[in-house]
């Protein structure tokens, strides 16, 4: 009798006990445990999952200093005599290289080491001056003050250069608990532009940035060279606000929230400025006298609070905006004019410090002529710097090197085309019945993100027969805490579909919403360098039949579903269902969580049903030769995550297992979030910067707060933001419903806190 391929395909996957959705009747059955849950591996070939579904980019990044490193750079200038650049790392050295690209030496010019430091500027006319500007928080000995200022240094010694750190000046301090500013440039008269930000950690909750009566929410204009009166320098007198009642002088432009980096043009003289938006925006601005750029009242060319009073002037629209689901932290940049790279002459050069992504546009004075993706990398880049040929180099903040743009190599011609279908991807035998192929694993984690009552069903895909190092990835180091990663063969995809009941309660109702694929291209070179590894996010979006699934757009997409809900009002609810945008993967999957959240030693390292066998999967994947080599301990022995779910289980391992899974990919050293503080649940609680440790994103209108304050939940500001919605709430993407019981979890341990002497204890089950 004649049988399909897939027929069999389908045959040999229940034979082997691999697929998670088995006939009720075999699920139903008692499960026996085996020291492993599959037999025998099969390998995966039939992938289809080749290249990317986007036209290449025209650019691509490298190296340009290649034999210096620094410690978490975030701002690059050049020296006046173009020979040496100064770089600034971000807990207060000031280093010097020289402008070579076989450059090996650096020495550290000014250490303000136990401060926070954002950029620096050398006078423009250093030979004669010997000044350095400093852009830096306010000294923690001034235990009194917070926020930003902006200080003079005095050259100690030339050679080697020195500076002084007992001869700072203060010249600005203005109030931060949260957007800071901080750039410096000078302007083509020679006066010194200064940014500030609007000092609030949301929604502008002082209200600073249509108020001129004072620094905050704008960009300043000093002169440097000389005094008026008791200030340490001249305020420039054709400044617009200098003759307006209240006003502060200093003030060029305003309304802004967190103007990070801005630039002169060289050839026009233009002023170039990216804005960091709060809810759907991200702007770039020209920036001129007086203008006002809508900061609060309006978010780029949005409403925002329009009830809110209006400084004075007319709102300056944006030259361009992108919406969140491509770009979550603008990073301003240069007007590119080297020789170097033609066709990007006079092109502003500006990126996404969130996604990597490195953009350009043109401008002719009036309109916007091209604007277009010139590459998309896996850098976290906080700043841009530029030399006197005009060529725009990129600071990248985890690796700490400095990179630049370079022409991409022409594409492999007669590439297989990308599949639209996830029928066409090679993953599944039976796309309809929703039946993996054989060679993909099934597997659970310990600890599920919360993806607003949706369920899983997870598979791995190894290419033929390469192999997964184990806990073979520390990268970035010093990183305190961060578990290992697992690094996986060129051409891995880890496939996770979402299903949604229909009818709450009922997973009869269940019906499949998108499954999301994460391809691996491993990059050539050291294994651990910065750019080894690169995971491209796609999703597929099923159709009504449930028969098949479509590649979504590049922007993604919503969805509207209603749900039968017995609590409801009326039985029922709506639930927006959002499809991430390629650009939105990169947010969670980063480079300091190791890209792939769910497959690690602390999720894996558990039971899980392989169709009526239960095994550890660690043993499964050992046994199936999936690692290149022996696992070095027995399972038990391994660390792993608690099951918050679990509620027989001591609450304070409930409570660091979720926070660990849904917050730290971002809550970690490097990994994006805004907030000085870490949720590993590999660390003890006194060492995360969580305990009485006052929010530096604002208070939100609760009394006194703190991050995570014992015994008391309401004034504890991390459960407040999980049950919010909307402005503040947090997880600030991939959810936008309140998870509840996570909630009571969190608030039930906090408020246990002081008796159980749970800020020593670390997150993870005692291994045996």
């Amino acid at each position: 009798m004649f049988v399909s391929r897939d027929r069999l395909a389908i045959a040999l996957i229940v034979l082997l006990g691999i697929s998670s959705n088995l006939p009720a009747q075999r699920r139903a059955a008692k499960p026996v445990r085996k020291p492993f849950g599959i037999a025998e591996r099969t390998a995966w070939t039939s992938s289809r999952i080749i290249g990317t579904p986007d036209p290449p980019s025209p650019y691509t990044t490298e190296v340009a200093f290649p034999k210096v490193k620094f410690e978490s750079p975030v701002d690059m200038t050049l020296m006046p005599d173009g020979k040496r650049w100064l770089v600034t790392e971000r807990f207060g050295k000031i280093v010097m290289f020289d402008n070579k690209p076989n450059a090996s030496a650096k020495e550290v010019v000014l250490d303000l080491t136990g401060r926070a430091t954002f950029a620096v500027m050398p006078h423009r006319n250093f030979d004669k001056q010997g000044e350095l500007y400093v852009a830096a928080a306010i000294d923690p000995k001034n235990p009194s003050k917070t926020g930003m200022q902006i200080s003079r240094f005095k050259v100690k010694s030339r050679d080697p250069l020195r500076f002084d750190p007992k001869s700072e000046e203060v010249l600005l301090q203005w109030s931060s608990n949260g957007h800071k500013g901080g750039c410096m440039q000078f302007g083509p008269e020679g006066f010194l532009y200064i940014s500030s930000g609007d000092g609030s950690g949301i929604a502008d909750q002082l209200q600073t940035g249509q108020d001129i009566s004072d620094l905050e929410g704008s960009i300043l204009r000093i002169d440097i060279d000389n005094r008026t009166g008791d200030l340490p320098y001249a305020i420039p007198k054709d400044n617009p606000f200098v003759n307006t009642p209240g006003a502060r002088g200093e003030i060029w432009s305003f309304g802004h929230r967190q103007p990070w980096r801005f630039s002169f043009d060289r050839k026009t003289n233009r002023l170039w400025a990216g804005e960091v938006g709060q809810d759907l925006w991200e702007m770039v601005y020209i920036i001129t006298k007086g203008g006002n750029y809508g900061w609060s009242i309006k978010e780029g060319a949005h409403p925002f609070r329009p009830e809110r009073k209006q400084g004075p002037g007319n709102f300056v629209a944006p030259i361009v905006e992108h919406p969140h689901h491509d770009f979550r932290s603008i990073t301003g940049g240069y007007v590119y004019h080297s020789k170097r790279l033609a066709d990007l002459d006079n092109a502003y050069i500006y990126a996404d410090y969130d996604t990597g992504r490195i953009w350009s546009l043109r401008y002719d004075g009036k309109k916007v002529t091209d604007h277009r993706e010139l590459v998309d990398t896996p850098l976290r880049i906080v700043s841009f710097a530029q030399d006197n040929a005009g060529e725009v180099f990129i600071v990248d903040l985890p690796s700490g090197q400095i990179h630049r743009l370079k022409t991409a190599p022409s594409p492999t011609p007669n590439l297989p085309k990308f599949p639209r279908k996830l029928s066409e991807t090679g993953l599944f035998a039976s796309t309809k019945n929703h039946q993996p192929m054989p060679g993909l694993v099934p597997y659970s984690v310990n600890s599920p993100l919360w993806s607003d009552h949706a369920n899983k069903d997870r598979y791995i895909a190894l290419p033929g027969k390469t192999q997964i190092q184990f806990d073979a990835v520390g990268y970035p180091q010093p990183a305190p805490g961060a578990p290992p990663g697992w690094r996986f063969p060129d051409g891995t995809v880890i496939v996770k579909t979402f299903s949604l009941n229909m009818e709450a309660g009922n997973p009869k109702s269940a019906r499949r919403l998108e499954t999301r694929v994460l391809h691996h291209k491993r990059m050539s070179g050291n294994d651990d360098d910065y750019g080894a590894q690169v995971w491209l996010g796609y999703t597929y979006i099923w159709n009504d039949e449930q028969t098949d699934a479509f590649l979504a757009e590049k922007k993604g997409a919503d969805r509207t579903f209603t749900i039968r809900d017995a609590k409801a009002k009326g039985g029922v609810r709506k639930q927006t269902w959002h499809f991430p945008s390629r650009a939105e993967c990169t947010l969670c999957h980063t480079m300091s969580a190791k890209y792939v959240l769910g497959v690690n030693t602390l999720q894996m390292n558990r039971d899980h049903n392989y169709g009526g066998v239960v095994a550890n999967q660690l043993e499964t994947l050992d046994h199936l030769g999936l690692f290149d080599k022996p696992l070095p301990k027995k399972p038990a022995a391994l660390p792993r995550l608690p099951d918050y779910q679990d509620t027989s289980i001591d609450l304070n391992l409930r409570a660091r297992s979720y926070l660990h899974s849904n917050c730290s990919h971002c809550h970690r050293k490097w990994g994006g979030g805004n907030a000085e503080f870490q949720l590993l649940a590999t660390l003890p609680l006194t060492e995360t910067g969580t305990v009485d440790v006052k929010p530096g994103q604002g208070a939100f209108m609760l009394k006194n707060p703190r991050y995570l304050v014992p015994g008391d939940p309401k004034r504890s500001m991390i459960p407040y933001r999980m049950q919010k919605l909307g402005l503040g709430r947090m997880p600030h993407i991939a959810s936008a419903i309140v998870h509840e019981d996570a909630v009571k979890i969190i608030r039930d341990w906090i408020s246990q806190m002081p008796e159980r002497g749970d800020e020593k204890r670390s997150g993870l089950k005692k291994t045996e």
